[in-house]
């Protein structure tokens, strides 16, 4: 698995990247043109596990794993 640390990213983008809500989409666009579609999803839940907080770099990683699975379905 390929991985993205935010710290390595200029700070508006990890921001806007760690800031994305259930449910709403981020477009990646170069060039004018999309080249990828993030959806933030809820964490997965376990049946039986109590609700906890989700920190801000689990739905970061949540995210990035969508984006890794959009790109290697088109590509």
């Amino acid at each position: 698995m390929k991985r993205l640390d935010l710290d390595d990213l200029p700070p508006k983008v990890a921001q806007l990247l760690s800031e994305v809500e259930e449910g709403e989409e981020l477009l990646l666009v170069q060039h004018g043109l999309v080249v990828a579609r993030l959806v933030g999803a809820p964490a997965p839940r376990d049946e039986g596990v109590e609700d906890e907080p989700v920190e801000p770099e689990m739905r970061t990683r949540e995210i990035f794993e969508q984006f890794r699975s959009l790109m290697e379905d088109d590509f």
